[in-house]
C-alpha cells in the first residue's frame, strides 16, 4: 500500500488557526463505516447518537508548556529546546534548534535555576539533555516554559487552556489530543444523561503526530512510542459494556491506540487488560479492530498516521469521500477544527 493513497487536497485557508469562541460549536460529519451516507451536524448533537449501555473512552493527558528559550553558555547564542519524553532522573529526549550546532557536552541556560548538558544525540536527530535545577521541575518548566503549537498553527493563542481538554489532568503531551477539544463539562453530562458512562484513560502525545509517513510504502512507517495508563477501574468499565452489547466509543486516535494496544482475546470475546507502558501499535488499513465500535476524530493532516488509522476503521474509500465532502462544505481543518463522529 502506497502512502500517496492517503494523499489530498486541502485549501490553505481551510486550516483552522484559532478555536472556535464554544468548544461544542464546531460542525460535525456524521459517516457510517464502510459506506457513503452523510450528515451535516454541530458538534453539540453527537448526544443524539449515544444510547444507554455505551462508554466513551477519553484522554485525560494535559500539554506541557514544553517550549524553552535559553542561550549557550559558552556563546551566548539563543537556542530552542521542545521536550518530547522524560527517562527520569532528570534526563529527557528533546528537539534543539539549532540542531547542527548541538553537540554532546554543549550547556544550555534558560534561568538560574534551569539549565541542561546535550549527552547524547538521538537516531532521529534529536538530542538527549540532563537537566539541572533548582525547586520543582514541574512549577519551574510552567514558569518558563511555552506551550507548544503545530506547526500550521500561525496565530497567537490568547487562552492557553483552548489547547487543552477540559478534562485534562495528568501532564505529559506535547501536543493535544485534538478530538476531545470539542467538548464541554455540560455536553458530558447530557452524554451522561443518555446512560453513557465516561472512562478515562491516559496516552501522552508526542511529537510523531505531527509528522508525515516518509516512507513510500505504508507497511515501512515505524511509529512512535508514546507512553500510555489503562486503570483496571476502566478496563473493568469496557468490558463489561462490552458484555453488556454496548457499543465503545473512542474520543480520538490516542484512545484508540491504547485500547487496541491492549486488546488480548477472551472466552467472550476480545477485552482489554490494564496495564501501562509505551505503545508503537500502528494501524492502517488490513488492520482488525477489536474493541473500538464507534470513533470521534478531528481531520487529519495528508499522508499521516492518523488519517491511515480512521481509513482503517471506516474503510479508505469512506474516507476519501468523507474528506472530499468536508473540503467541498469548507470545513475547518487539523486541531482547532471540526469533527468526523465515525458510526
Amino acid at each position: 500500500m502506497n502512502v500517496s493513497d492517503f494523499d489530498f487536497y486541502l485549501p490553505p485557508e481551510l486550516i483552522a488557526q484559532t478555536p472556535l469562541k464554544e468548544r461544542d460549536a464546531s460542525r460535525l460529519l456524521v459517516t457510517e463505516r464502510w459506506g457513503n451516507r452523510l450528515e451535516d451536524r454541530q458538534f453539540r448533537d453527537i448526544v443524539d447518537y449515544f444510547q444507554a449501555g455505551d462508554v466513551l473512552v477519553i484522554n485525560e493527558t494535559r500539554v506541557i508548556p514544553a517550549r524553552l528559550f535559553g542561550v549557550r553558555a559558552d556563546t551566548g547564542g539563543s537556542v530552542e529546546l521542545l521536550l518530547l519524553r522524560p527517562f527520569g532522573n532528570g534526563r529527557w529526549e528533546v528537539l534543539v534548534k539549532p540542531g547542527r550546532r548541538a553537540r554532546v557536552g554543549m550547556r544550555i541556560e534558560f534561568s538560574s535555576q534551569l539549565a541542561c548538558t546535550v549527552v547524547d544525540v538521538t537516531p532521529v536527530g534529536g538530542r538527549l539533555v540532563d537537566f539541572e535545577f533548582s525547586g520543582d521541575f514541574d512549577q519551574i518548566l510552567e514558569e518558563l516554559g511555552e506551550t507548544p503549537l503545530p506547526p500550521y498553527i500561525h496565530a497567537r493563542l490568547d487562552d492557553k487552556e483552548r489547547y487543552q481538554t477540559v478534562y485534562s489532568k495528568d501532564p505529559g503531551s506535547v501536543a493535544a489530543p485534538t478530538a476531545g477539544l470539542h467538548f464541554t463539562p455540560q455536553l458530558l453530562d447530557e452524554i451522561r444523561g443518555r446512560g453513557t458512562r465516561i472512562v478515562p484513560l491516559i496516552l501522552h502525545v508526542g511529537l510523531g503526530t505531527f509528522r508525515p509517513v516518509q516512507t513510500e510504502r505504508v507497511e515501512d512507517h515505524k511509529m512512535h512510542a508514546e507512553y500510555f495508563e489503562l486503570s483496571p477501574e476502566s478496563a473493568e468499565a469496557i468490558n463489561a459494556c462490552r458484555t453488556q452489547g454496548g457499543r465503545v466509543w473512542a474520543v480520538g486516535t490516542t484512545t484508540v491506540r491504547v485500547l487496541e494496544t491492549q486488546a488480548e482475546p477472551s472466552a467472550g470475546g476480545w477485552m482489554v487488560r490494564p496495564g501501562s507502558g509505551w505503545t508503537d501499535i500502528f494501524i492502517y488499513p488490513g488492520c482488525e479492530f477489536r474493541i473500538v465500535d464507534v470513533l470521534v476524530t478531528n481531520f487529519h493532516l495528508p499522508k499521516s498516521s492518523l488519517i491511515m488509522l480512521v481509513a482503517a476503521f471506516a474503510g479508505l474509500d469512506t474516507v476519501k469521500h468523507a474528506y472530499a465532502h468536508a473540503v467541498a462544505e469548507r470545513y475547518r481543518f487539523f486541531s482547532f477544527g471540526d469533527a468526523m463522529l465515525l458510526l
